[in-house]
């Protein structure tokens, strides 16, 4: 399977995309044969194959934080997108190269090494803006119109570029470094799709528009843009390119038309300047084709007048940017190969800072130490949340570290508190339910039901959720909910045919009750078409054959 995906992916690339030249600030035609080509439904249904897919590969990094996080920094990117309609989907890639790509139904993903090397989450969201422009501009249909005109599977070809390139890099913190000269803005899908440079140019001005509009620094696309092109000079001879680069380079004019863009932004705008608490000022730059007048303090009528309310359910800074630190901390201790590899990159970067390490990065240490020493991690981790007693990433992982060091009853009241504050919050839900049922107890596992069931309507595709809750009603004796949610599990990692046959075993128990048959017979029904189209794109189950 292995080489027939990279097949694929050779004979994607080999052919040359056909899409007419865009010049000036003329938006491209998108009233092609692309757009009938799939329906919106379709591209979304071959999205989500391709993201469990990879899941099944192995290759992504799902942890319910950064999850959330990157999603969030998507969420507001899309909705100032040209088509804030479009659901956007975004995921993480452990691997430490530095890279980004779009695909079919509006799924992006990021590789760990780019949220590495970024200095700030501005420059993460000027990449995100640039794949968004990728999406809405139907750049990616198009390149699976010309796949599909060559007879080639849609989805195998989608799934070959990305394992091509993901086996292409390294995995260490000194790759991550290395992959940047070469592979920073690089897309892994344009193996498959190659852009063209007025496709680039376009995403790239229509990237930074939404940057601005979201919020976020519109100087930070050319500072990227810039840095990588030092640093790609600085190895010449030393790392070969990939094609992209070679075609596509970050060159200086991409670099003074980033800079010129967001010149011409600025001086649109207004320059704002507030007061923060604890002192100092914020700076921002506001449109004020957008500035709106302030909401009452006190929107509600049914309340008194001048009460205020603070909002419990986001006790992190909201603005763009605000979590950023704690997310790169945390990907650094969960990107790297062992945990002990991630201890010895905190004691790298001790030693090369005269200060020691930052707060995120006594974090991020803490958190590597996890697995491990649960002790000691409680124990940073303690002292951490002395100093930033809102902050939810500090707060989750010390529950876990009193949970994994035999302290239940502390832990438990550390996330019923969380809860309380955050109650539909999924990290803080996963975590408090992961902890309950490592327990063990049919009591726990009760109880990890009940935390669990609030979000059970909007987790249908939340596999981390699924194997949590299947696991939660096995202990509590639940188990015609356990085969459910075991087999759901199966098809979000890329399992469809068996999660078909634990259903249809499921089916054969003569005590199942008419809801529960149903609701099997409905399941049953939906994965059937998947199964169907894997088979017919050659993509099979190794473990159901050999069976």
């Amino acid at each position: 399977m292995r080489y027939l995906l990279l097949a694929a992916a050779l004979s994607l690339s080999l052919v040359p995309l056909r899409v007419p030249a865009q010049e000036g600030s003329r938006l491209p035609d998108i009233g092609s044969s692309a757009g009938d080509l799939l329906t919106p439904a379709k591209q979304a249904e071959y999205g989500a194959m391709m993201l469990r897919e990879l899941r099944n590969y192995g290759y992504l990094l799902e942890d319910p934080l950064l999850d959330d996080w990157l999603q969030s920094a998507g969420n507001r990117l899309g909705a100032n997108s040209d088509r804030p309609e479009q659901h956007y989907t975004l995921f993480m890639l452990r691997d430490r190269q530095i890279n980004a790509f779009a695909t079919l139904g509006g799924y992006i993903g990021m590789n760990a090494g780019l949220v590495l090397t970024a200095e700030r989450e501005d420059e993460v969201a000027a990449v995100l803006s640039h794949e968004i422009a990728h999406v809405t501009q139907q750049h990616v249909l198009r390149g699976v119109e010309r796949a599909q005109r060559d007879q080639i599977p849609i989805l195998l070809g989608m799934i070959a570029a990305i394992v091509a390139a993901q086996a292409a890099g390294g995995n260490s913190a000194g790759d991550a470094t290395q992959a940047a000269l070469a592979s920073a803005m690089a897309l892994i899908q344009q193996n498959q799709i190659n852009y063209t440079r007025s496709n680039e140019s376009e995403a790239d001005r229509l990237g930074i528009r939404t940057l601005s509009r979201s919020g976020y620094d519109v100087d930070a696309m050319a500072g990227f843009f810039e840095r990588m092109s030092f640093a790609m000079r600085a190895n010449e001879g030393g790392y070969s390119a990939p094609d992209y680069l070679r075609t596509h380079p970050v060159n200086t004019t991409r670099i003074g038309e980033a800079k010129q863009r967001a010149e011409q932004i600025k001086r649109g705008m207004v320059t704002a300047t507030t007061s923060v608490p604890g002192g100092g000022e914020r700076v921002e730059r506001l449109d004020p084709t957008r500035i709106q007048a302030s909401p009452p303090a006190n929107a509600n009528p049914l309340l008194p007048a001048g009460l205020r309310l603070d909002n419990p359910l986001d006790p992190i800074d909201e603005r763009p940017g605000g979590q950023f630190a704690w997310a790169q901390e945390r990907l650094r201790a969960l990107s790297a190969s062992t945990p002990d590899l991630a201890v010895r990159e905190y004691d790298a970067l001790r030693r090369s800072s005269p200060t020691g390490l930052s707060d995120p990065q006594r974090y991020g240490l803490a958190v590597a130490h996890l697995a491990r020493e649960p002790a000691l991690a409680a124990r940073e981790l303690d002292d951490l949340l002395q100093a930033h007693p809102d902050n939810v990433w500090v707060a989750l992982a010390l529950g876990e570290a009193e949970s994994r060091s035999g302290r239940t009853a502390q832990a438990s009241r550390r996330y019923d508190e969380l809860l309380r504050k955050m109650p539909n919050s999924r990290p803080v839900v996963l975590g408090y339910a992961h902890s309950l049922v490592e327990q063990g107890t049919a009591e726990s596992g009760k109880r990890a039901q009940a935390v669990l069931r609030p979000l059970l309507a909007r987790a249908g595709d939340d596999p981390a959720f699924q194997r949590t809750f299947a696991r939660a009603s096995e202990l509590a004796g639940d188990t015609h909910r356990a085969a459910e949610a075991y087999a759901e599990a199966a098809f979000l990692n890329g399992r469809p045919e068996q999660a078909l046959i634990q259903l249809e075993n499921l089916k054969k128990r003569g005590d199942l009750d008419y809801v529960t048959r149903s609701r099997v017979d409905a399941r049953i029904t939906a994965i059937t078409p998947t199964v169907l189209e894997l088979r017919r794109q050659g993509i099979t189950d190794p473990d159901v054959q050999r069976r």
